[in-house]
């Protein structure tokens, strides 16, 4: 359903990496300085990865003949940020698990459509070479959110379960399109 109008995908993927490397810098500003080992460089780094993937998506739009839309809203990201405890000391667990979970769904769909867009080997190349990339980023929040809490390992991974459980509601809610996120596969 994606590929039908690939315009559009990449579109919509554009404005995705756009919020993605956002995200890592707003994390980065609302939590300062290495209160956990790795905090900053590995923020950075992500921030870094989502601005090169937009560039290439945009690139990749350029050339077809498409351009940067607008932001619109994303109801899947909508949803988990709906999750989040706000003004707790689970906030920064909540929101890695956000980004984990947003990140461990690119990679499902960037599997898929490279396998559904092998006709067309730049967009199957492409969405192959992003699994690998947001599959490092989901293993990075989870084990971030992790080490945050490993004061109490249990708890933390009792809120994973939970953000997962939140998760699959949002998404049974979510009207089919053709997005990267929030469509019913």
């Amino acid at each position: 359903m994606a590929l039908a109008d690939p315009l559009a995908l990449l579109a919509d993927h554009a404005i995705l990496e756009k919020k993605a490397a956002y995200s890592a810098m707003e994390m980065l500003t609302r939590w300062p300085g290495d209160f956990v080992p790795g905090w900053v460089e590995t923020m950075t780094t992500v921030a870094r990865d989502e601005a090169a993937h937009l560039l290439q998506v945009t690139r990749i739009l350029a050339r077809r003949g498409g351009r940067l839309s607008r932001s619109h809203s994303n109801p899947y990201a909508k949803g988990l940020r709906d999750l989040v405890r706000t003004g707790s000391g689970g906030e920064v667990i909540d929101r890695l698990f956000v980004s984990s979970l947003i990140e461990a769904r690119s990679c499902e769909r960037f599997a898929i459509l490279a396998e559904a867009a092998a006709p067309d080997r730049e967009l199957a190349n492409f969405y192959q070479s992003l699994f690998t990339s947001e599959l490092g980023h989901y293993r990075v929040f989870l084990n971030l959110a992790r080490k945050i809490g490993e004061d109490d390992p249990e708890a933390v991974e009792a809120r994973w379960k939970e953000m997962l459980e939140g998760e699959a509601k949002v998404i049974r809610a979510q009207a089919p399109g053709p997005r990267i996120h929030s469509w019913m596969s």
